[in-house]
């Protein structure tokens, strides 16, 4: 997602709207009130989405499962198991596999985000027989997040060093309150891709994906790091992925300290120094090591794809922001790196400063891949399909698959 104030025509995409643990027992009577993301669900478009997937029976289902459900134990199987089974769910209705469940086309990432909505609503205002902590509440909210959004079943099988790990992530649909009907391709691609196999030059891989959402405050309780961390030092590429600009797609070559404060899916905007640990030790600045010359150079689909090199910085000894074109200057602070300032490029930053810390810089390729936008068809304003919009995630999805396949290519031998 590039900078809606620094980048024209870009809809910045990603996150944040963590799940808090309050420590209080819920008062009797009470359940907590449906949040922002939540209180959209009633809408026609996405009502219209889960009908038309037949995705409509997802949160009816988990709220049979916590009424059998007796103990905080019994509840939080029911959770795991059904956000487990929505992400499998979701994941082969992409690629393909069972039921379609409806009209709608098999790449839409929508029917999974609206679920998962319908599920966190169930849970939020469940009132069972036992009496549940509102800290035991937020922990179940945090497993079927997790769990549904494919972060706690990332698996690579053992096939010794013959095959190739990668590991994508993607985004939930954001700036809803602009247009409800919205998809986001990276929340398709990593639907599409999850598990899969790809050839390449230097022999076979294997994807793995997870999603994240569209709230700063997951980013700052480290959602990010929590389910990248066990994975980087077993992977050969990473590459997180989220929209960018209209009609092409950008290798981000530098990822800024920076939040831009534009609202996210809970309507919360952060203007801040991204929130880590050990900030005495933070950059203002990382950087790809994503091949980026081989796959600009690559004919991988037919939108063209560019090398980014241009970031935002207050200069050394300045007060006012300016843009650099070629990349930041010594000594100076990040105010957005070539992926803007919102929660894409956060991901893109938290990524790899991981990679950094973990002392993989020079041997693991990984870095940030901004999308086209996807757009509706010329004069399409109120439906939430039509064939130009599926042609266009279709091709996306394609070309983010050739680019992967490319950057595993150009990446040298398998890790071991």
């Amino acid at each position: 997602m590039r900078s809606v104030r620094v980048r024209i025509g870009v809809l910045g995409l990603v996150l944040l709207t963590g799940l808090a643990a309050p420590t209080t027992a819920t008062a009797a009577g009470t359940t907590p009130s449906p949040t922002v993301e939540e209180r959209r669900l009633d809408g026609a478009a996405p009502q219209e989405i889960l009908r038309r997937s037949g995705f409509a029976d997802v949160a009816p289902e988990l709220a049979r499962a916590l009424d059998h459900a007796h103990s905080y134990a019994q509840a939080r199987r029911a959770v795991v198991r059904e956000g487990t089974r929505l992400w499998r769910r979701a994941v082969d209705r992409a690629q393909g596999r069972g039921p379609a469940g409806g009209d709608l086309s098999r790449d839409d990432d929508r029917p999974l985000y609206w679920a998962r909505l319908g599920m966190t609503r169930e849970l939020r205002s469940w009132e069972p027989g036992f009496r549940l902590a509102e800290e035991q509440r937020a922990r179940l909210l945090d497993e079927l997040e997790r769990t549904s959004r494919g972060q706690t079943t990332i698996r690579y099988p053992r096939h010794g060093k013959e095959m190739k790990r990668v590991l994508l992530t993607g985004f939930d649909p954001f700036t809803l309150d602009r247009d409800i009907r919205i998809s986001n391709p990276s929340g398709a691609v990593a639907l599409a891709l999850d598990g899969t196999v790809i050839e390449t030059a230097d022999g076979p891989a294997r994807i793995e994906t997870a999603v994240f959402p569209v709230r700063w405050r997951d980013f700052a309780e480290g959602t990010v790091e929590r389910a990248l961390r066990p994975q980087l030092p077993g992977v050969d590429l990473f590459t997180t992925v989220s929209q960018g600009r209209v009609g092409r797609f950008d290798v981000e070559r530098t990822n800024g300290a920076w939040r831009g404060g534009f609202g996210d899916n809970e309507n919360i905007g952060r203007t801040e120094t991204i929130p880590v640990t050990a900030p005495a030790s933070q950059p203002q600045w990382t950087s790809t090591t994503l091949p980026y010359a081989e796959i600009v150079a690559a004919d991988t689909g037919r939108f063209p794809v560019y090398d980014n090199t241009s970031v935002t910085e207050i200069p050394a000894g300045g007060t006012e922001p300016v843009v650099r074109p070629q990349g930041p200057t010594p000594g100076s602070t990040a105010r957005a790196g070539g992926g803007g300032d919102y929660l894409s490029n956060e991901i893109a930053y938290r990524a790899t400063l991981l990679r950094d810390r973990l002392g993989l810089h020079e041997e693991l390729p990984g870095g940030h891949v901004h999308t086209p936008v996807l757009q509706f068809g010329a004069g399409n304003t109120t439906e939430v399909t039509d064939p130009e919009f599926v042609r266009n995630r279709l091709d996306i999805i394609d070309q983010m698959r050739s680019i992967v396949t490319v950057a595993v290519s150009a990446t040298g031998r398998t890790r071991g």
